[in-house]
């Protein structure tokens, strides 16, 4: 029985959620009693005093600090003397104030993995030595690297009569969502939006066909080149021909708009400006090119305009000025780099002074040009025969070229790097041409089978989509009511 006694005494000892009975009696205790006597026994009170001031400190010294430390589930015990023993603190409220008083926060409410939100921030005065080593958030659809570009055509058309020949451009796509292709001697619209058809004009004589293609900036109408010579207007809406200009002693395989001014690229190697507006249309004549002019594009600011021929040269024309006429020779630039008939011509949409250009049979290379410095920044050898078309896609600022043998598909870059993204391939023959839609998102080939097929490759995310249309603002038409 002693014993178990003296085991539990033990334990009460080491116990410390409870006060100590058993041990001595602390300092303030023994004064207070001695004081309690003192009032009580004078005699005896001085004679207390007395031994208690004769009688030596057991500290080496007054208001030392003695901390004795236990593991994490004990708790801590702080004497400020050997002898006075405190009431007991809870270790977590210690070390919560040691790391307040380190770091300025409490290192238990900072989370080495942060799923959500920002990084605690530290109080004034305090430095957060504390670094966000992962974070995962839900990434938006636009801030994706990669997307899926199929390789099959969202749609294909049929396009029988279509005339298999390289140097004409029988393809463009409105800004109203009107698809214009020309088959032999007849042009026909499709409706993208509606999935209609139009049969919109027809050549007089059989023998004749249609040369070239291109809408206004508007889309509200379209100029014809045929192979007897002539520019025709039409009124799309209303299914109407407004004007037949003739100028050009041979064939009209190239078209493009500036606004009011048209161009056209003759077989005989010169260039036309005609002004829409006035009956005179005539009022500039270029004439550089030996050879047929087969590619022709004005840049999206209307300062330039750039042309390519059989005869191998890229040429580059300032913006005739007003009531200047007659004839101009003179070139703001000219490359003779390509081994090749240049038809593939491009303006980069966001680069107002980059230019585009592929050649044709034997030199298969696109070539990136600045028209302000006249040099030329890039050069690809696309391993194709013939390059026939080109044309950027700004949704993802890549470059979309169109080829004939040996592969006759669609090859997608990324620009400026020219590095391949993607290759559509489908079509049995070398593809003639390319147009992308209004919005930027398909892109529409014509080839020698007779068909066309259109790429849904550029869909741009939704949110910058609605961004977009919100900044777009609808134009008003230069030449409206203004062609004779």
């Amino acid at each position: 029985m002693a014993q178990f006694g003296f085991e539990n005494d033990i334990h009460s000892i080491l116990k410390l959620d409870m006060p100590i009975t058993n041990a001595p009696m602390a300092r303030w205790q023994r004064k207070a009693s001695s004081s309690a006597l003192s009032s009580l026994s004078p005699v005896k009170s001085a004679n207390v005093s007395q031994n208690s001031s004769k009688t030596p400190s057991k500290t080496p010294g007054n208001g030392l600090t003695l901390c004795i430390f236990f593991p994490c589930n004990l708790r801590m015990l702080l004497f400020m003397d050997v002898d006075c023993l405190l009431l007991p603190v809870c270790l977590q409220e210690i070390q919560k104030a040691w790391s307040v008083s380190l770091n300025g926060y409490n290192i238990e409410d900072a989370k080495i993995l942060h799923l959500g939100g920002k990084p605690l921030n530290a109080p004034e005065g305090y430095q957060n030595n504390l670094k966000v080593l992962y974070s995962q958030g839900t990434t938006p659809a636009s801030m994706k690297k990669t997307r899926y570009i199929s390789s099959t055509p969202d749609r294909i058309l049929d396009a029988p009569d279509l005339r298999n020949d390289f140097y004409l451009n029988l393809l463009d796509w409105s800004s109203q969502n009107l698809l214009a292709v020309a088959l032999h001697n007849s042009v026909y619209l499709w409706d993208a939006t509606q999935g209609d058809i139009i049969f919109l004009m027809k050549m007089e004589r059989d023998e004749d066909y249609i040369c070239s293609l291109s809408w206004t900036k508007e889309g509200s109408y379209l100029a014809v080149g045929t192979s007897d010579c002539q520019v025709q207007l039409w009124d799309v809406d209303n299914q109407k021909r407004l004007r037949s200009m003739a100028s050009h002693t041979a064939r009209v395989g190239s078209l493009s708009w500036n606004e009011h001014v048209l161009s056209s690229g003759s077989r005989s190697g010169h260039i036309h400006h005609h002004d829409v507006r006035v009956a005179e249309h005539h009022i500039a004549t270029l004439s550089t090119h030996s050879q047929e002019v087969c590619g022709l594009k004005w840049s999206p600011d209307g300062r330039y305009l750039a042309s390519g021929g059989n005869d191998n040269l890229l040429c580059v024309w300032p913006r005739p000025q007003e009531g200047s006429g007659g004839n101009e020779s003179q070139t703001v630039q000219c490359w003779s780099e390509h081994q090749g008939a240049i038809k593939a011509l491009a303006w980069c949409p966001w680069q107002s002074s980059i230019l585009a250009s592929g050649g044709g049979t034997s030199d298969r290379h696109i070539r990136i040009w600045n028209v302000n410095s006249g040099s030329c920044i890039s050069s690809l050898d696309t391993q194709s025969q013939v390059i026939s078309s080109l044309a950027f896609a700004p949704n993802y600022k890549e470059l979309v070229s169109a080829h004939g043998y040996a592969h006759n598909n669609v090859v997608i870059w990324k620009y400026p790097s020219l590095t391949r993204v993607a290759e559509l391939s489908g079509h049995e023959d070398r593809v003639l041409s390319l147009t992308m839609s209004p919005d930027c998102s398909t892109v529409a080939t014509v080839a020698g089978d007779e068909t066309i097929r259109l790429w849904k490759s550029f869909e741009v995310d939704p949110v910058k989509k609605k961004a977009k249309e919100r900044m777009a603002k609808p134009t008003s038409g230069v030449i409206h009511q203004t062609i004779r």
